[in-house]
């Protein structure tokens, strides 16, 4: 024995078959990873523990069931759809800004090669540009003098005057579109950040909102129709058993504090979808550069509460949106108070 071997430090009988489970599950070795991996188990055991008791306990909604299956089939899908929708959401791409950059290059390249018969790289609709994502899935980064086409597409979206240290981000070294931020727990800028959901160990930003959204209302019904058993049973059955009683009552304690948060992230996800805003634009806004002189009644973004409503639902999944700033004449037309002639022209839709 050896003098190195002495100082190095003794391993755990637990390091080598450790070794051996990351080496079978490389994405597991990440301490992030396995965090969000070991939330994502959890909310799953909690979910299955919900269903098992119900259906372990209450006999009475094993026999509506044997007469009315469709009941229970109805409860079992939405339940099954809300995991599924959670686990979606937690894989989907929030829209990364190097994506839309790479997007925008390819297609300029492939346009410089092959003029005649090559697509404008975005569209302008109402004020936004609209970047295309096909072929965009194996696209390698862009570098070089190619970059200067986003550079040209990100300057024009900003107003005149604006620097290009204003909107480059020190950490990818990419331009940045309007509400765009770059998120430290991805190390990527994602397009309309909203914020990172732990839960779901993803960022929210404008490819994944809508889906975000989807999943709230989703969960939010399975928690209601949840405490509806649970109360249902205990209404019934309150003094038969006491143990049994007991669990329930604990579980649906747990389960009205979970569906009270739900209900009001639901509510406030909903008011920034009908005023085209996002969590990080509504709660550091005067920590958002082009925000700060906006009076905070305004909302730069919205195109009335339709048109938001139908962006953010309706808009397509295989392109990236990008927003200009409002100019000057747009602010003090939207931070003019409704009359009742624009009540009536339907000018806040």
């Amino acid at each position: 024995m050896t003098i190195a071997d002495i100082c190095l430090p003794s391993r755990s009988p637990w390091d080598q078959p450790m070794d051996l489970f990351f080496r079978i599950f490389p994405c597991l070795a990440d301490p992030a990873r396995r965090s969000t991996s070991f939330l994502k188990l959890v909310l799953l055991v909690i979910h299955l523990i919900y269903a098992g008791v119900l259906f372990l306990i209450d006999g009475d909604l094993i026999e509506k069931t044997k007469k009315e299956p469709w009941y229970t089939a109805l409860y079992l899908l939405l339940f099954a759809v809300t995991l599924i929708q959670y686990f979606a959401t937690s894989i989907s791409n929030p829209g990364y800004v190097i994506d839309a950059m790479n997007a925008v290059n390819k297609r300029n390249v492939v346009g410089t090669k092959t003029p005649e018969t090559s697509n404008q790289p975005a569209s302008s609709r109402n004020g936004s540009v609209i970047i295309s994502m096909e072929g965009n899935q194996s696209v390698k980064s862009v570098s070089g003098s190619n970059a200067t086409y986003w550079s040209k597409l990100v300057s024009e979206l900003y107003p005149i005057g604006s620097t290009i240290r204003t909107w480059t981000c020190t950490y990818c070294n990419v331009e940045q579109p309007p509400r765009a931020k770059h998120c430290h727990d991805c190390d990527k800028c994602v397009l309309q950040f909203d914020h990172h959901c732990v839960w779901l160990g993803n960022c929210i930003g404008q490819g994944n909102h809508c889906q975000f959204w989807w999943y709230l209302c989703e969960e939010t019904a399975v928690c209601i129709w949840t405490g509806i058993l649970y109360i249902s049973h205990l209404k019934a059955h309150i003094t038969r058993v006491w143990w049994q009683d007991a669990i329930m009552i604990l579980l649906l304690i747990t389960l009205s504090i979970c569906l009270i948060f739900l209900l009001l992230l639901l509510m406030f996800h909903s008011y920034l979808i009908l005023t085209n805003q996002t969590t990080y634009e509504l709660v550091r806004r005067r920590r958002i550069a082009y925000l700060r002189a906006i009076p905070e009644r305004v909302h730069p973004f919205s195109k009335g509460v339709c048109r938001n409503v139908y962006n953010f639902c309706c808009g397509s999944w295989r392109s990236y949106g990008l927003e200009t700033l409002p100019t000057p004449q747009e602010i003090e037309e939207n931070s003019r108070p409704y009359t009742c002639s624009d009540v009536a022209a339907c000018r806040c839709c």
